[in-house]
Parts: C-alpha cells; structure tokens; sequence
C-alpha cells in the first residue's frame, strides 16, 4: 500500500498541480463533525483534511484562501504529506470516531475509501449529483471507484491508468518496429530486448506494490474482466486454474530475465525510472512518470512513448486508480462544501490546477506540456480499468498478498500453492 517517496500516489503531487478549491457563491453555513452521531450546528468555519504534498500545499491554500474570500468562510487546510495509505485514513477514522473530523477530506477509492462509505461517515452524495450534474460531466468509471454499494459517496477528480511506458530507441535497437498488441507479442519482445542485452521491464518488489502491477496484469489476461473483478471482490475461489496461470507466468517473467536481476529488493524509486536512464526498456506504470522521471531528468518526451498491455480480452482494460473528495455526514456545511467540490471539477479550474490526469470531460491533459500524457488520455483514458490490486484490497490482505508473490518469485512456494494462500486470505477478509 506504500511503499518510498517515488509512489503513484506521491508523484500525483508532481504531475499536476493537485487539486485545490476556489468556491461558488455561498450556499448554508459551515461546522465540523461533533461526537454523539449529532451533526455540526451551522457556523463559518469549514476544515479540509488532505495527504497534498509539499509541492502543492501551498496551491492549495492559496485556493481556499480565495475561496474564503469569496465566501466569507474561514478555511483551515491541514495536510499529512507522504504519509500514504497506512497511515492517513487512519488519522482520518481516528478523527471521525472522535468527533473532530473535518468538512471535507481527500481520500483514494476502493478499499481504502469504502470503510468511510459504509461506516456512514461519508455523506450520501446523490442529491449533488443530480444538483450539479455531475454524471453527465465526469468519467464514468471513475464515479464507480468512489461508489460504494450503490452508493456514490465521493466526487473523484483523479483517474490514472496504469501501462507501459517504453524507451524507443531501446525498442529499436532490438528491432521491435510495431507495439504489442497481443500476449504473445509481448513475450516476444521480450525475448529480443534479453537478446541485445537489455532487460525489459523495470518493476521493483521492495514494499510489494510495484511488481504487483505485473502479477494484475497476468491476472487480467489469464482470467479475464468478468471473473477478475469477482476475485477481486472474493466472490469466486482463486483456487482455480487461471489464477494458477497468472502466478506461472508471474515467475516466468523473472527466470526469463524480463525483469532485473534482483527485483524483489529493489526499490522503486531507483528502478522505475530505470527506463529513462536506458537502463531497462520500459516499465508499468502511470502517467504521472512523465513529469516525474521524464521531465524532471530534462529528457524529450518524443524519445518515450506508452501503450495498454495487451490482454487478449474483451473489453481491453488496464488497471487504475481514482482519487476523489468526500463530505462529512455529520457536517453542518454540506450544501458549501458540495458547491466547493463543485467548483474544483470545474473545466477551468481543473486546467488551472494543472491536473493532468483529470476526470472532467474538457479538462484532458496539455498535449504541449505532456504530450505523453495526453496521448495515454486520448487513447485509453476511455477505457475501462480494473481497480488496482493495493486498493481493492484492505491493507491487511494487501501486505499478505505481497507475501504471497515474494515467496512465488523466491521460489519458496509453486504456483499451485499461491492460489490456495490467496483463497485463505481473500475468503477470511470476504467472510468478515
């Protein structure tokens, strides 16, 4: 769930301007939750928890501060920065539980927004929905990464994809003049990138998130949308042959060499970045890599390119994430803070904040500024994802799934035995 400062999440701060909030014209009053189940008496004053980072806080206050004064509201922003999944909805449920929780916090979808949704301590937000129409004005599947029994509890402003970004020149020199659109392509790319001495994929097992980015992928291939959201979800056994599969395939990758040498200890902030040093060919990852190893290292975006694995399957999907806000039940200022949110997912404003992997239609990636990014946009940001597997599991089952695949790759446990070991820990989480 977390892993060093070099994380999908972290480097949301780096790839956009991430998400601040300028406000609409005042709607009912303000107050944070109280204890007891009561909710907030009505006042001025709103409070915004957030995990942005130290890059972009000060963006952030500098939008609420004009919120405030357009509003008349006095805003506190606090932050937790880097503290990523294991801590800050902890520190968010604490606060909640203890009747000081804020207005509006930032929080990521699946399994890590889904307690709040249950518990209740997220507001219902379909009333605003149909107030400010947002269904019609956000990425489909993003609403369903903060929807949660049917419940749409959050407002997502960020929706990232997860593929390959590759070095060109290391695909032409070992002759690899079209992309993958197959498995079996992709394997065979492989194959020709080891034979010109050049390892192909850049994944780093330190902290488990990174090369499971690889065993999901297998998973989707091998198992197929319809029945990898089941397993997801533990409604169907991972004690099966397909799953068996994806974790054969997950060690072939390692003893044929298409991933580094080492990986389980690597790190992912020294190995991601890997294919823009020309040390690797490509790796999984997002958009954010871009700004984050592209740019930041003064590279041409032109000498880089992205594609979606190829799966085999119908739809083609890719694994992704969302990150959206949610209000407070017990909140007296749920009309201001849903006008607020309102406003953040506004085109203009998301333009403005230089989000580059945006939810709201009309606010795609600068094809100027990121062109990669754009270009991931234009041709996948469409399709629909699978939820990304450190999200769609509580960070319990995470850690030990990521157990589960280290002992796979070091050859401590065979394929067979993997699938069992996810059934065990996947239908003990179901059933409770």
């Amino acid at each position: 769930m977390t892993g060093s400062s070099f994380t999908r999440r972290g480097f949301l701060g780096l790839t956009s301007a991430a998400v601040a909030g300028v406000g609409l014209s005042a709607c009912t009053g303000g107050g944070t939750s109280t204890g007891g189940g009561q909710t907030a008496a009505a006042s001025k004053n709103l409070r915004l928890f957030t995990y942005e980072g130290d890059e972009t806080i000060g963006l952030l206050k500098a939008q609420i501060k004009k919120f405030d004064a357009e509003n008349g509201t006095t805003t506190t922003v606090d932050s937790l920065p880097g503290s990523g999944a294991a801590v800050y909805p902890d520190k968010l449920r604490t606060e909640l539980l203890g009747g000081k929780g804020p207005d509006v916090w930032r929080i990521w979808g699946g399994q890590i927004g889904s307690p709040f949704a249950k518990a209740k301590q997220a507001l219902d937000l379909a009333p605003y929905y149909s107030k400010f129409g947002w269904d019609s004005k956000i990425n489909t599947a993003a609403i369903g990464g903060m929807t949660f029994d049917g419940v749409k509890s959050g407002v997502p402003f960020v929706s990232l994809g997860i593929g390959a970004w590759y070095n060109k020149s290391l695909f032409a020199k070992a002759g690899v003049s079209a992309l993958p659109t197959t498995y079996a392509e992709l394997e065979a790319v492989n194959d020709k990138l080891v034979a010109v001495g050049v390892t192909p994929c850049g994944l780093g097992g330190k902290y488990g998130w990174d090369i499971m980015r690889l065993f999901e992928y297998l998973l989707e291939h091998t198992a197929g949308p319809e029945l990898h959201d089941k397993l997801l979800t533990g409604d169907e056994s991972w004690d099966r042959a397909e799953v068996v599969e994806a974790f054969t395939l997950f060690k072939k990758w390692q003893d044929k060499k298409w991933l580094p040498q080492g990986a389980l200890g690597l790190d992912p902030a020294d190995i991601e970045p890997a294919y823009v040093q020309g040390k690797t060919a490509y790796t999984i990852t997002g958009p954010w890599t871009e700004a984050a190893a592209i740019l930041s290292a003064k590279k041409s975006p032109s000498a880089f390119g992205n594609f979606e694995l190829p799966t085999d399957q119908t739809p083609a999907r890719h694994s992704g994430f969302v990150e959206g806000y949610m209000i407070n039940a017990k909140t007296g200022n749920a009309d201001k803070a849903a006008a607020l949110i309102d406003f953040i997912v506004q085109p203009a404003t998301q333009k403005a904040l230089q989000v580059s992997a945006s939810t709201v239609k009309g606010a795609e990636p600068d094809p100027k500024a990121l062109p990669l990014s754009a270009e991931w946009a234009d041709k996948y940001g469409s399709n629909p994802f699978y939820t990304i597997q450190d999200q769609a599991f509580p960070k319990k089952q995470a850690d030990q799934y990521f157990s589960v695949q280290s002992d796979l790759l070091q050859g401590s446990v065979a394929p067979d035995a993997a699938a069992k070991k996810m059934q065990e820990i996947v239908s003990a989480w179901a059933k409770s």
